[in-house]
């Protein structure tokens, strides 16, 4: 059986539920600055999990050379890019290799409260992502625990595919148009969409002209800084060309939770990301909280390399049976458990489009 590994050694992330002494509100607190000590976590591809088997045998994860993957199949249009392949069970060379390695290596978050974090009490990494990859792994393998997670920023989950660090990347990974050139989608598992998160004294009130002068953080290489790029409202959001004195390394950052420690430490004014993920953040600290309404409609995919479609069809084959069942299927008990406090009101997950 695995278990996942020990503190692999850098800073441990103080993520877990809001505690009942963090301040409501002010300039903030010693959460802060343990919080920024976690902005290095992962900033590098840290394998954080595997099975006992390869932990006796020392095998390291293979990486499946560029050369051997299969063809890639043709991007969908861009009218509906959640559209994907659809689902079976036959075996590729995609799945021969994982199960010639014996484990699905997989990109995550470990920040992500409720999403993909690592529990403070038990060191292990958990949430609604955490769930569905050990489904997929469950599948393949035959147990859940056939599992390494590699902890990956946000502005490197599409490398990490690419150079076969991992095999699938289950981490808030919204679907659209220029990815869809970039990495192949399974069918969408959330939906989501963006909004602002502020101060709970801030005059900001949504993504419109109140963020006009104001400081805005996003990540780097995330739908929100391309919706910020498209129309920031007069906000400074990096520090290309707009004449601040800003760090840009304050505003735009490798890891979308950065953006709340340098709102917790008064670098920016706000911080604009998916609501599924700002909603918990909110729960984190109480002195925040979403402003205005969601300005986009989203959805979250797993993603694979292109051109590994045996993997694609196989992780929508999951997704068929992890939709199934109503109020009881696997996806409504992970979302009751992990999201509904604080995204109420979700009474089935998006449904599967298929191009073929």
């Amino acid at each position: 059986m695995t278990t996942d590994a020990t503190d692999t050694g850098g800073p441990r992330e103080p993520y877990g539920p809001p505690e009942s002494s963090r301040r409501p509100a002010g300039r903030r607190t010693g959460v802060t600055i343990a919080a920024a000590v976690a902005l290095t976590a992962t900033l590098a591809l840290l394998p954080l999990s595997r099975d006992t088997r390869a932990q006796e045998d020392g095998r390291e994860p293979q990486k499946v050379a560029a050369e051997s993957a299969p063809k890639a199949a043709e991007a969908p249009t861009c009218d509906e890019p959640e559209r994907s392949l659809r689902p079976s069970s036959a075996d590729g060379a995609s799945i021969e290799d994982i199960k010639a390695r014996g484990d699905l290596i997989v990109g995550i978050d470990q920040n992500s409260f409720r999403w993909g974090y690592r529990d403070p009490a038990t060191s292990t990494i958990e949430g609604f992502d955490i769930d569905l990859a050990r489904a997929i792994a469950d599948d393949i393998l035959g147990s859940p625990d056939a599992i390494i997670f590699r902890a990956i920023p946000t502005n490197q989950r599409v490398g990490a595919l690419e150079n076969g660090t991992v095999d699938l990347v289950v981490r808030t990974m919204t679907i659209n148009c220029a990815r869809i050139e970039q990495v192949a989608f399974s069918t969408a598992y959330f939906q989501a969409g963006q909004q602002v998160l502020a101060p709970k004294d801030s005059d900001i009130t949504g993504y419109d002209e109140s963020l006009s002068g104001k400081r805005v953080c996003s990540a780097e290489g995330s739908t929100a800084y391309d919706a910020l790029a498209e129309k920031s409202f007069g906000a400074t959001f990096n520090d290309k060309g707009d004449g601040t004195d800003q760090d840009e390394d304050k505003l735009t950052v490798p890891n979308q939770l950065d953006c709340l420690v340098r709102l917790q430490m008064g670098e920016v004014d706000a911080v604009v990301t998916d609501n599924a993920l700002a909603a918990g953040q909110a729960a984190q600290d109480p002195a925040v909280k979403l402003v205005g309404n969601p300005f986009t409609t989203e959805y979250y995919g797993v993603a694979a390399k292109l051109g590994n479609d045996d993997l694609v069809r196989r992780v929508n084959q999951v997704l068929v049976e992890y939709r199934a069942g109503g109020a009881n299927s696997p996806w409504m008990k992970s979302y009751s458990k992990w999201l509904e406090a604080g995204l109420p009101g979700i009474t089935a997950p998006p449904a599967a489009k298929y191009k073929d």
